[in-house]
């Protein structure tokens, strides 16, 4: 495994973020605990997870299931870098009493105890904002995250799904207060397919030292071979990949790209995973395997090089959009 620093801090993560998103809903817990050991064997050591994961009437259920394989112990808990987010509803029934969900530090000060009773642990390495609150002022949120540093329970902020003013507003805030170290890290929607976040969120990252964690790497699964594996009769695509499919000339991009990369005897949701290795300021992409198959194949993206040829004509593919304010002001 490679390893890089998280933006601007000391802290060493591995390239390959470990997304838990499907520990409940489609992993049981035995075969969540198996992955999370092999990941941990091949070095992976950030995990990422959320409070809501579990969706529904399980909601934080990921969050208790890694309790549990911490518990288990030899030193899981001390090798991995913790990270989990706050701010959606954790109601079951869908609908949250008042400040039971969002950025207040009400809200932030409960989220977090209840995230640690769920881990099982006495602190979280990254709290992640899961979204903007258009509500709540960062003067209240970096207060609560003050007291919350200074008891010990997180080390770092980061945020995720922020457009790059909030990165610019939120960092800018925690600089005039002083004694905050502001956001360190930003998990954003980016992959080949879908790459707006290179116009402001990313170079708005980058200026202010946060590390970039792209999430949802290979589109729902668009860019993991799905049209072959349609052909084949396997798994149909579904969510965001099926939406895009829908679009015009949507399929025929992704048959291109398809083409390329088995010209190239390349597996799809490999090269995937390695393009976003080489982009500017990426720290790593989340991975969520179900099975210990994809977990596998998510590993030989590390060590996958893109010659500079391939580059390009995945470019030619998906081009991007260009950097603002280029992108839409020439």
């Amino acid at each position: 495994m490679k390893y890089t620093q998280l933006g601007r801090t000391g802290l060493k993560v591995s390239r390959l973020v470990l997304g838990t998103m499907n520990f409940g809903p489609q992993t049981d817990e035995a075969d969540s605990h198996a992955i999370m050991d092999a990941a941990l064997d091949a070095g992976i050591n950030f995990f990422d997870t959320a409070n809501v994961y579990g969706w529904g009437e399980n909601k934080g259920r990921t969050e208790s299931i890694i309790g549990n394989w911490f518990a288990k112990g030899g030193d899981r808990r001390d090798k991995v870098v913790l990270a989990t987010k706050v701010y959606g509803n954790m109601g079951a029934d869908g609908e949250a009493w008042p400040n039971h969900d969002k950025l207040s530090a009400l809200n932030i000060r409960r989220a977090v105890d209840a995230s640690l009773k769920r881990l099982q642990t006495d602190h979280i390495d990254v709290y992640q904002f899961h979204h903007i609150d258009r509500n709540t002022p960062f003067e209240e949120i970096w207060q609560a995250v003050d007291v919350l540093v200074q008891q010990g329970k997180i080390l770092y902020v980061g945020s995720s799904n922020f457009p790059g003013y909030k990165i610019a507003q939120a960092n800018e805030i925690a600089a005039r207060r002083g004694g905050t170290i502001g956001l360190v890290s930003e998990q954003c929607l980016y992959n080949l397919a879908e790459r707006r976040a290179e116009m402001e969120v990313i170079p708005a990252a980058q200026d202010y030292g946060l590390g970039v964690i792209p999430w949802s790497p290979l589109h729902g699964g668009l860019l993991g071979g799905v049209i072959k594996k349609e052909v084949q009769g396997g798994r149909r695509a579904s969510g965001r990949a099926a939406t895009t499919l829908a679009a015009p000339g949507a399929r025929a991009q992704i048959q291109s790209y398809e083409d390329l990369l088995d010209k190239h005897g390349l597996e799809p949701g490999e090269v995937a995973l390695a393009w976003l290795l080489t982009r500017p300021g990426v720290t790593g992409p989340i991975v969520g395997p179900r099975t210990a198959e994809q977990l596998a194949s998510a590993l030989r993206a590390v060590e996958l090089e893109l010659s500079a040829e391939l580059l390009a004509e995945l470019d030619e593919i998906f081009p991007g959009t260009g950097p603002s304010p280029e992108a839409f002001a020439w």
